[in-house]
């Protein structure tokens, strides 16, 4: 295992982690719903508080790939997955305490880090194939079918579980792209390059929808799943990555623990939810008895007739 990819991996998922966070900040003061792609890369390019989350991604996203270079799949994305941790305690900044639940999962997922960590063997190589690039496009284009369905199904109490899946999709293709690019450059390793940003747009997209109608931790949970089991299943079983001997199932637990425990952290919300805590609210969300709106600027009252 190396330790520079370690490193390297849990300071990115600092930066996705409070990312996140910034993120839901960012997206819920629209009052409308960025349901249209363009619509919101438009909305983003033009947001200075959009950008800096962009920027964030991008760094993190930087140390990422060094870790996925560095590190096995599984365990370069169970590194990741302490993004959720972080995210669920610096969501106390928009309003949602992680509980003594909440602690219990991040005490799980730490436990499945460190049997992926002592478990990890060597990472497979890179592959500039034409047809791991002809299947990695594929993917794309099915995220890009699918994210027009899920934008539909993505409302009310399926927004997040729906949305975060299909988000976790998309940056679980970003990560096995990756495993494409290297030196020497040719059209293979330019169009794996390519589909990464591609991947990212999406799943960016998918991801803010999400968190414009849900909870973070509810939103954020579904994607870190799919963003740490689909690249390991395809790493240990298509590219080559090692498992130390004789701590196969010792890895299998961790990878288990990792993903369930960043699930479990979603609990918390929903049970505090349903204690009748306030919900979330956007800049144009309609007042409710639990949450009532802002309050009315004075103004002159109704007009009496004489």
């Amino acid at each position: 295992m190396s330790w520079l990819g370690l490193v390297a991996g849990l300071a990115g998922a600092v930066l996705f982690g409070l990312g996140a966070v910034a993120q839901a900040s960012g997206v819920r003061r629209r009052a409308q719903r960025p349901d249209d792609l363009l619509d919101f890369v438009r909305f983003a390019v033009r947001d200075p508080w959009t950008m800096g989350v962009v920027a964030a991604y991008l760094a993190g996203f930087v140390l990422h790939a060094v870790a996925i270079w560095l590190l096995p799949l599984y365990l370069a994305q169970a590194v990741t997955a302490m993004s959720f941790p972080v995210t669920a305690v610096a969501s106390t900044l928009v309003g949602e305490r992680l509980g003594p639940a909440g602690w219990g999962a991040v005490t799980v997922v730490t436990a499945g880090l460190v049997l992926l960590g002592v478990g990890s063997g060597e990472p497979g190589g890179l592959v500039t194939s034409g047809a791991f690039v002809a299947l990695v496009w594929a993917g794309v284009a099915a995220l890009a079918l699918l994210a027009l369905v899920g934008r539909r199904l993505g409302r009310g109490a399926l927004a997040g579980g729906v949305l975060g899946t299909l988000a976790g999709l998309g940056y679980a293709g970003s990560a096995v792209a990756v495993r494409g690019i290297g030196t020497p450059l040719d059209l293979a390793v330019v169009a794996a390059a390519l589909a990464v940003p591609a991947y990212s747009l999406v799943a960016f997209w998918l991801y803010s929808l999400g968190l414009h109608s849900d909870e973070v931790s509810a939103t954020t949970a579904p994607m870190i799943v799919g963003q740490t089991f689909v690249p390991a299943l395809v790493g240990v079983l298509l590219l080559g990555d090692g498992v130390r001997d004789g701590w196969g199932a010792a890895v299998a637990a961790g990878l288990v623990l990792a993903t369930a425990g960043a699930a479990w952290l979603a609990a918390p919300r929903r049970r505090a939810e349903q204690d009748g805590r306030p919900g979330i609210r956007t800049a144009g969300a309609a007042a409710t008895a639990s949450s009532p709106g802002p309050a009315r600027r004075p103004g002159p009252g109704p007009r009496r007739s004489p």
